[in-house]
């Protein structure tokens, strides 16, 4: 009896545990819901963004500069920014 009550013990903590990361991992998403304009996000905001690092923030902030985003899929227009990487990015970004 004792071994059944130490294993009801471990599921119990077991699935309290699964609870507590499942709620953390659905309030993450909801934050990331939250979109970066390409027309105003700083240089720190867009390398936030997948396979965006440095050099390609920066030639978004000079593209911005020098034409304003019209259209999200402008940003394919800043070198580096190519299909794959527009897919990803589509649904994380706005103007």
């Amino acid at each position: 009896m004792r071994f059944y009550k130490g294993k009801l013990l471990f599921v119990l903590v077991m699935v309290f545990v699964l609870g507590v990361c499942l709620t953390n991992y659905a309030v993450a998403s909801e934050d990331s819901a939250i979109k970066v304009n390409i027309n105003t996000a700083a240089l720190e905001e867009l390398v936030e963004l997948p396979g965006v690092g440095p050099a390609i923030a920066q030639r978004i902030i000079d593209y911005r500069n020098a034409h304003k985003f019209m259209k999200i899929d402008d940003i394919l227009n800043v070198k580096g920014m190519g299909e794959k990487k527009f897919e990803k990015l589509k649904d994380l970004i706005e103007l």
